[in-house]
């Protein structure tokens, strides 16, 4: 078995909440699912383009205290804001004042404590697929996250922030986090997910996020991960739309020396959208792989895809989306756009547009494309007056603003492009 699972399963028969709610057998199960398969290899399709050789090889400590922050670092997110710091649940930070009563606001550790099956039977998923390892082990040793659920009808006039992060330690550490998103019939929100460095470090974060959308409900979601060098970062997120609901998100992938994010979306219900955008911003040795998987079940389900990939020093972008239109989808409209910009040698993109259609009377188009900056408008820049780095910064800015048009909220969209104008300073090179 490897090092790396063998130090995360450590901590399991100590896991305070492992039989809460009647989950004891199933985290269980989760468990020696793991360690009988143990990691996928490379032969295996879906980590065919991201090795976890080098991974395998590490251990990862459990920490059950969050450590200090500077206050500074949350300034600029405003409330209502739930904050954790290396997995562990930052009293200091956080704030939720504010929310209407028909929105509560919990963290899982307290859902768990209450011991009520139900409200934790989101928990009870089960994932049937060995390359599922990290859904597995967030299955089995998840003690800590969000459960955010927006009553019929509610609609909050501000934005909640999740903030997450990570910090330097004396050791490496691993955590593992579970969130649900549940808006009621007619609900509205506009929520942010914040990945963000306190110091360099090299912990590892493991989370599923799971949303449910029911009928005329609209989610806007922002998640801005701009992580350590170092960091190891795999997320997942399961969402399923309902009639004639909506849900509005764009990643933008700015940090971290591994990540990986499975977006998986089934628009369940009549007439029901998803509108996912996303940057995918690598320089250095950073490895960035995004894997979308749009499921169309409903009849008259639309989705559109609008990504971009930037590369340059010795790093790699790794894209697949997934387009599934099932049997019975008629009416289904689909469009994926993925275009990526390679601006060193080093740099390596690779990426995988995915059709499968089961249905008559769709329509559904992708495209992908991996090039370098037009040399005639940088000519044209430098024709006037403007320096090689700051040309290329334009240039690129351009190429990804494009993205943000998803996020309707002036206030996300702002916050959004500010994190990506940063990014951009850092990472583009001259």
């Amino acid at each position: 078995m490897s090092a790396l699972l063998d130090s995360l399963a450590a901590p399991f028969d100590t896991l305070p909440s492992r039989d809460a709610a009647g989950l004891g057998g199933a985290r269980r199960a989760a468990l020696d699912a793991v360690m009988r398969d143990g990691l996928p290899h490379a032969r295996v399709e879906a980590w065919k383009y991201t090795p976890l050789r080098a991974l395998e090889r590490r251990t990862f400590e459990s920490v059950d205290v969050a450590p200090a922050i500077d206050p500074a670092l949350l300034e600029a997110i405003p409330s209502p804001r739930i904050v954790f710091v290396n997995g562990r649940y930052h009293e200091a930070g956080s704030n939720i004042a504010g929310l209407p009563a028909g929105v509560t606001l919990q963290r899982l550790s307290e859902v768990l404590d209450e011991g009520e099956a139900d409200a934790a039977g989101f928990m009870q998923r089960s994932y049937d697929r060995s390359d599922e390892v990290f859904a597995r082990l967030n299955a089995a040793l998840a003690a800590e996250g969000v459960v955010l659920r927006v009553g019929a009808n509610e609609q909050p006039a501000q934005a909640v922030h999740l903030v997450f992060v990570g910090t330097g330690d004396a050791s490496d550490q691993a955590w593992h986090l579970r969130h649900l998103i549940e808006l009621g019939e007619g609900a509205h929100l506009n929520l942010v997910e914040h990945q963000l460095m306190a110091g360099e470090h090299r912990h590892f974060a493991n989370s599923i996020l799971q949303v449910q959308l029911d009928k005329g409900a609209r989610l806007s979601h922002a998640r801005l991960q701009d992580e350590s060098a170092g960091a190891t970062l795999i997320h997942r997120t399961d969402a399923v739309v309902g009639e004639d609901a909506e849900y509005r998100r764009i990643d933008l992938e700015l940090g971290a020396g591994l990540s990986r994010h499975e977006l998986n979306v089934v628009l369940l219900g009549e007439r029901s959208h998803v509108h996912a955008n996303g940057v995918l911003l690598a320089d250095g040795k950073r490895h960035l792989d995004t894997r979308l998987g749009i499921d169309h079940a409903g009849r008259d389900s639309t989705c559109e895809l609008v990504w971009r990939g930037i590369g340059s020093g010795r790093s790699r972008v790794v894209f697949h989306g997934g387009i599934q239109i099932r049997q019975g989808a008629d009416g289904s409209d689909a469009m994926l756009s993925n275009k990526n910009l390679l601006l060193s040698e080093g740099a390596e993109i690779d990426t995988q547009p995915v059709l499968v259609i089961h249905a008559d009377e769709v329509q559904a188009a992708h495209g992908a494309t991996v090039g370098q900056l037009d040399p005639t408008a940088m000519f044209y820049l430098r024709t006037r007056g403007l320096p090689s780095e700051q040309a290329r910064q334009i240039l690129t800015a351009a190429f990804c603003r494009e993205t943000l048009s998803v996020l309707e909220d002036t206030g996300m969209r702002d916050a959004a492009l500010a994190r990506l104008d940063h990014a951009l300073e850092r990472s583009i090179p001259a």
